[in-house]
């Protein structure tokens, strides 16, 4: 068993709109937990439970963050995950802004005033490789029913545009599209109904997860496909089931700016550990 600190694993609880998370402080106290623990701690019944896992390691100078999905599998970023961890951050450091490395790259963070917390997810990528997907077609129209929209942000994204987002079921829809054939690595999918120009009311079926109260990469992905399509303006309000998000499509970069909570704190006991090892 690798990373066993003082055999409990000391763990931190966060959300993001209900968007929840199991955060690992490593820095210098070893790797991740193997993928069968993370799945227990998962359990909402059994374990912790969470959407997501994330851990943070590294030097002071060189942070680094790593997510794991709900199933164990690995996700390359974690947009309200990342907001949250860098608020605890900053704090910490009594900083304004900070800098994180990602498997998709440096996100930068800062305070945005009135509790909120702001993070850059980057530039979005469109071409078919990079989403990816099984062949070539045109990520602004996927070939499937209901007109989708591709975009990655280091995490596939597939988002529906609809009239009236209460008549989807998305419990249905969102396990179907996630592991269709045209995503080879699945998908994260979002319904999205555009309220107006600066307001769009989306739901989110998570890869790895299920259901979820709200996403910050998703609410990017739903605002990239908005603008390409014409729909919306750069800066959006995306109303999402667990509370909004702002977003804006800059040049530097998409920016989720949102609310943060940082709950509690935890230890495993020796004896979860060892029902598991």
């Amino acid at each position: 068993m690798t990373m066993a600190i003082n055999n409990r694993y000391p763990f931190m609880k966060m959300h993001g709109l209900g968007n929840d998370f199991v955060v690992i402080d490593a820095r210098g106290k070893g790797n991740s937990p193997p993928v069968e623990l993370i799945a227990a701690m998962a359990d909402r019944r059994r374990g912790i439970g969470f959407d997501q896992l994330a851990i943070i390691s590294g030097a002071p100078s060189e942070l680094k963050l790593a997510f794991y999905n709900h199933d164990g599998s690995t996700s390359a970023t974690c947009g309200n995950a990342t907001r949250c961890i860098a608020r605890y951050l900053m704090d910490e450091k009594g900083k304004k802004e900070i800098e994180l490395n990602t498997p998709q790259g440096k996100l930068a963070a800062r305070e945005a005033g009135e509790q909120l917390t702001a993070v850059n997810m980057g530039k979005p990528l469109f071409d078919w490789r990079d989403v990816p997907l099984s062949h070539c077609v045109d990520t602004l129209h996927l070939p499937l029913e209901g007109d989708p929209v591709a975009v990655s942000f280091g995490n596939p994204h597939c988002t529906f545009f609809v009239e009236d987002i209460d008549a989807v079921e998305i419990e249905t829809l969102g396990p179907h599209i996630e592991c269709h054939d045209l995503f080879p690595q699945r998908t994260n999918v979002q319904v999205a109904q555009i309220i107006n120009r600066t307001e769009v009311r989306a739901r989110v079926w998570e890869r790895g997860v299920g259901m979820t109260l709200a996403s910050g990469s998703s609410a990017c992905a739903v605002t990239v496909a908005a603008e390409r399509r014409g729909l919306t303006d750069q800066k959006v309000r995306v109303e999402l089931d667990g509370g909004p998000l702002w977003v804006e499509w800059a040049d530097d970069g998409v920016w989720q700016i949102g609310q943060t909570a940082y709950v509690f704190d935890g230890e495993l006991t020796p004896q979860f550990i060892a029902s598991w090892s």
